[in-house]
């Protein structure tokens, strides 16, 4: 390596390491061998082989410098043409060494990207939905990408650049030395001109880069939610155009300014060691030459300290940067294991059973529960805050008792922030109760697999949420081995049957971001299709029919109706028309059950039921233009 590429290797690293002053933690360091040791045996080849090719660099210099010699002294062509052999043949085992090493490398370092990403993709998998809710998702996809990659750096390239550059310079100065140890301490007086100018101005170009990096983040998270479907609705219907692109160009314009200065600070720098190079190569070839002249040194020496000052200079330079270097690796591997120490709130024992055969009841036994504070399942660099919130609102529900029987259709009503939802999330095992229980046929969730739980309750969601993937992908979700003629049939029972064969790729149609090619009423219904095609035992519908309109309503509700038939069914609904014919009905108030019975009866009763039922129906028409009986419900008073 020439000097003028280890000063932009200095320049590189010093511009993209994250200084960090806190001590080597010696757990971090051996859960750091943990995750090597799979990979230990091509880790030592890695590490030998990088040892042999810094030597062999060494060899290259004095090699020439016997040529020289050679050639001055008049020697046969024989030994002239036996050296040039021998610096070729070491010129290719260098070569070949070093696709070996770079081979090794690249399987070490990407198996421990494998193993790092799959690691925290997995454990991440089990965190509770608060975990999500708090987190922003960018932040989270950096730990699995720009920290991953940072944590594989420490064995690609820090680790065995240490190795190689402390061979190099332990060689070279020995071998400088043994040929004139006068020009080698001459040499070393330029080595601060040389190396510290490489890390000042490394470290002004580090702060601009990181100065580029959050305006770029900035732009990127303006696109990124400007550009989505729904921001780009909100912008149209009540953005300001000019302000946004403004903005953007305010930006934007902020990049290419810091562009200019790094290009120009790295441009003065680099003249400026080019300049240092070409003046310690001056020292060499004067001071050198002048000894050769006089007879105190051959001429091939001459030569060969030329070439060794740069083995000695690059190894310097690179080797002054690599504390950052390691620290801004062991940062890294902090920062996922960070995310790996964030232990679940809900996790699966190791004795756990599936839910029992035959139909499934479900069951709520003095519920108790308040959402977890943030410090339980989330962290401060994740929610990007400087501290957590450790508020404890208190219990959403209180002593919440009910069951729903096989067969049988259980609704749940109350106002918005009752803890209805909240009852829903907790029967999938999405939360744990702080007391009580939730049983599902008679069994506390917290005693029965995942897998069980999954395969006998399906839940239909408000948001009607879609990955932006295939028809077919997303309604296979939870049964990926389903037929096409299965799946026509669960469209058919959606009535989207139509709606999807007259699309262009038909079910291989890409939903769109979230599934915005369609309507909330179609989202809805592919939902509802995707239920409809897993067959749970227990039924669970979050306000499924409210993007529906009336005639998309009753067409849903007669297909629901078929596929709750025989099932445990728990009904969340806001639009009380939806549930009168549940079996049961449950008003929730304040993370109470402060009234139950059939509609008739709650409506006789003129309490909590039939003030939300005269609320919605209080013309004798419904919201959707349906007639409503008002005659049912009783005068206030």
């Amino acid at each position: 390596m020439s000097m003028e590429m280890a000063a932009w290797n200095s320049i590189y690293h010093a511009m993209h390491a994250e200084e960090d002053r806190r001590p080597f933690s010696l757990p971090v360091l051996r859960r750091i061998a943990g995750f090597a040791r799979p990979h230990s045996r091509r880790l030592v080849w890695f590490l030998a082989l990088s040892v042999v090719t810094a030597a062999l660099a060494v060899a290259a210099p004095l090699l020439a410098g016997r040529v020289v010699n050679a050639i001055v002294d008049g020697s046969a062509l024989g030994p002239v043409l036996l050296l040039a052999g021998l610096i070729a043949l070491v010129a290719i085992t260098e070569a070949v060494l070093g696709l070996v090493v770079r081979w090794l490398s690249a399987h070490v370092g990407e198996g421990l990207i494998l193993d790092l990403r799959t690691t925290v993709y997995d454990h991440v998998q089990r965190m509770p939905v608060a975990f999500f809710t708090r987190t922003r998702t960018g932040a989270l996809v950096s730990r699995l990408n720009n920290d991953v990659i940072g944590a594989q750096r420490a064995f690609s390239d820090v680790l065995s650049g240490v190795m190689s550059n402390l061979v190099t310079l332990v060689l070279a100065l020995v071998v400088m030395m043994t040929l004139s140890w006068q020009i080698t301490l001459l040499a070393l007086v330029l080595l601060p001109v040389f190396v510290l100018p490489a890390r000042r101005m490394g470290a002004r170009l580090a702060r601009i880069e990181r100065e580029r990096t959050l305006h770029n983040a900035a732009m990127g998270t303006q696109m990124t939610e400007r550009f989505s479907a729904p921001g780009a609705t909100l912008v149209k219907l009540f953005g300001r155009p000019d302000e946004e692109s403004s903005e953007f160009a305010r930006r934007a314009s902020r990049v290419r300014d810091i562009g200019v200065r790094t290009a120009m600070v790295q441009e003065v720098l680099f003249t400026a060691l080019t300049l240092v190079s070409a003046l310690a190569l001056a020292l060499v070839y004067g001071l050198g030459g002048y000894h050769a002249l006089a007879g105190t040194l051959d001429a091939g020496t001459v030569v060969a300290m030329g070439m060794l000052l740069t083995r000695l200079y690059a190894p310097l330079t690179a080797l002054a940067g690599a504390r950052v270097e390691v620290m801004s690796a062991l940062v890294s591997f902090s920062r996922v294991f960070e995310i790996l120490d964030l232990e679940p709130l809900v996790d699966e024992r190791p004795d756990a059973r599936p839910v029992p055969e035959g139909p499934v009841s479900l069951e709520f036994d003095s519920v108790t529960f308040g959402y977890p504070t943030a410090d339980k399942v989330s962290l401060a660099s994740l929610e990007e805050v400087a501290t957590l919130d450790t508020t404890d609102h208190g219990p959403v529900l209180r002593e919440v008792s009910f069951k729903v029987e096989p067969g049988r259709t259980v609704a749940l009503v109350g106002s918005s922030g009752a803890g209805k939802s909240t009852i829903a999330q907790l029967t999938p095992r999405l939360y744990d109760v702080d007391s009580g229980s939730v049983r599902l046929g008679g069994v506390d969730v917290r005693e029965l697999t995942f897998e069980s739980i999954r395969a006998n309750l399906g839940m239909v969601t408000q948001d009607g949420h879609l990955f932006h993937e295939s028809i077919r992908s997303n309604l296979t979700l939870g049964a990926p081995e389903t037929d096409d003629e299965r799946i026509w049939e669960a469209l058919r029972r959606a009535r989207l049957d139509s709606l999807v064969a007259d699309l262009p790729d038909g079910l291989d149609t890409v939903v769109g971001e979230r599934g915005y090619r369609f309507s909330g009423g179609e989202r809805q219904r592919l939902t509802i299709a995707r239920l409809l095609l897993t067959d749970p035992e227990v039924v669970i519908l979050d306000e499924a029919t409210s993007a529906l309109d009336s005639t998309s309503e009753a067409a849903v509700q007669a297909a629901l109706t078929e596929a709750l038939e025989g099932r445990t069914a728990l009904v969340i609904a806001h639009r009380l028309s939806t549930i009168r014919a549940a079996d049961e009905i449950l008003v929730v108030e304040q993370g109470r059950i402060v009234e139950r019975g059939a509609h008739a009866e709650l409506l006789n009763r003129d309490g909590r039921y039939a003030e939300l039922y005269r609320t919605q129906f209080a013309q004798g028409t419904a919201r959707d233009g349906s007639e409503e009986d008002t005659e049912a419900v009783p005068a206030a008073g």
